[in-house]
This record gives structure tokens, sequence and C-alpha cells, in this order.
């Protein structure tokens, strides 16, 4: 590598280094304050997310083209959606909405037909779940109670950073196990660089940092000493999650054609290429905050 080489790839490190904390400050602060903080920006994200997924599967026919009538129509039902889980809407109403917008893209591809074509009503379908439904877990997450807190917060308020911690802490020793240790190919033709023990490695560490995570939480009494445990496994079960949410967003560039989905995050590309492994992790710590915190 030349010395010119050398000063190209240690300034793009930076940038990407510095890009990636101030995301990770930025979404600390939204999902801290809770309430409407937390509500607004998460809708911002899942707009944005929402966009580049149409842009990437051709929705959208290229960047800066005006949008079309189904993202206006899906911005719109976003913001309803997100607004129904603010007010504390019945997980039948959010079902309903999700349904309702199929009805709406059906009605559109009928009366405009053939304007539009089939194909792009099901990848728009497919971009609304993939990404804003998705990414809302960790809103629903964030407000969940149980009927014994241990402490000024919410379980709700705990468990929602292990959706972070599991997936980035995961991304973060997958790769430095992988360029260390990995031999074994996961999947060549899809992502030629991870590794089976790069893998295994997100999984250790994310357990590792979920059970620290606990351990912390137990020592400075926000939760009791038999919850410690659970946090090492929604690090683990998020880090398996995440690692197949990173997977199959490269599949969906690959089948594209594109390298990022959008521009957004310098040295990172777009939302969509920093919350890919997010997206996988929230609805099961969800889940797992539910049936095994206890949070409701």
């Amino acid at each position: 590598m030349s010395k010119d080489e050398k000063t190209a790839f240690s300034r793009n490190m930076w940038v990407r280094i510095i890009s990636g904390v101030s995301v990770a400050l930025i979404m600390m602060a939204i999902v801290w304050f809770g309430g409407i903080v937390t509500t607004v920006g998460l809708c911002v994200v899942s707009c944005i997310a929402y966009s580049e997924v149409l842009s990437a599967t051709g929705v959208r026919k290229h960047e800066g083209h005006k949008p079309c009538i189904f993202e206006v129509i899906g911005t719109l039902v976003i913001i309803f959606y997100y607004g129904l889980i603010f007010f504390g809407a019945p997980a039948t109403y959010l079902m309903l909405c999700v349904v309702l917008y199929m009805t709406l893209l059906m009605l559109i591809f009928v009366f405009t037909y053939p304007t539009y074509r089939a194909s792009e009503v099901m990848r728009s379908y497919f971009s609304f779940v993939y990404a804003p439904v998705m990414i809302s877990f960790a809103l629903l997450t964030r407000m969940l109670s149980a009927q014994r807190d241990d402490a000024i917060y919410n379980v709700g308020f705990y468990a929602v950073w292990m959706i972070f911690i599991s997936a980035w802490g995961s991304d973060t020793c997958a790769y430095f196990v992988g360029v260390l240790f990995g031999k074994h190919k996961i999947t060549p033709k899809l992502s030629p660089k991870k590794s089976v023990e790069g893998c295994l490695g997100g999984v250790a560490g994310a357990t590792i940092f979920g059970l620290i995570y606990g351990f912390v939480l137990m020592k400075t009494g926000y939760i009791v000493n038999e919850r410690v445990w659970a946090y090492g496994v929604l690090g683990a079960a998020g880090s398996i999650a995440g690692q197949i949410g990173d997977l199959a967003a490269s599949g969906i560039k690959r089948e594209f054609g594109i390298k990022d989905y959008g521009k957004i995050i310098p040295g990172h590309g777009g939302i969509m290429d920093r919350f890919d492994s997010v997206i996988f992790t929230g609805p099961l710590i969800y889940l797992l905050t539910v049936t095994v915190l206890g949070g409701q």
C-alpha cells in the first residue's frame, strides 16, 4: 500500500469512526428521553429508511427523483402508525394499520393501472414492513412497563439499550474476531468477508456485553439480582438476529446491484447501512423483554 493509499485509508477510517460515534450518541439521546422525542426521532429514522429501501429496490427510480405516490402515501402511513404507538393503541390497531396500507397500495394499483406494476406494489409493502415496522419495535420496547419495576425507570428503558448493544456490539466483535481468526466463510457468495469464527465471536461478545450491562444495573441498584442472566440471553439472541439482518441487507444490495443504501452517514452509507442489524434485533428484544423480563 502506497503512502497516499495509507493516508486515504486512515482518513476514511477516522470519518467512519466519527460518524459512527455521532450516530450512536444521537440514538442514545433519542432513546433516553422517551415520549414524544423517541417517537418523533424513530419516526424520522423510519421515513428515511423507508425511502432508502424504495430507492434500492427500484420503486423510487433514482436518488434525487421526486417521490412517487407510493412513497408519499407510505410516509403518511408511517407517521400515522407511530402516532398510534405514541398514544398507546392496542396491537390490533397497529396490525390493522399495516393491513390497511396494503389495501391503499392495491387501490392505487387498480385505479391507475397500468401506470404502476404489481412488483412496485409488492416492493413498497415490503419496504414498509422491512424498515418502519421493524424499527418501531425499539419504540415499543422503550414503552414497556412491568408489574414490578425496580428503579425510577420502567423495564423497557433498560431493555431497549440491548437492541443497540447486541447489534452494534456483535458487529464490532464479529469484525475483530473475523479479522484475527476467520478461516471458514459462512456465506461466500453473499458476503465473502464474513466467517463462521467472526459470527461466533459476535455472539460471544454480545453475550458478554449483555452480562456486563446487567451486572452494572444490578450493582447500581436498578435491577434485582436474578435478572442479570436475562441480559446475557438478550445479548446472544440479539446478536444472532442482528447478523441475519446484516446478511439479509447485504443480499438485497447484491440483488439490486448497489453498494450502499444511501449517503446520509459519511463512511457508512445510509440509515439502512447502519441499522440493518438493528431492525432484526428490535422485534426479538421486544419479545424477550415481554417473556423473560416480564414487560407488558
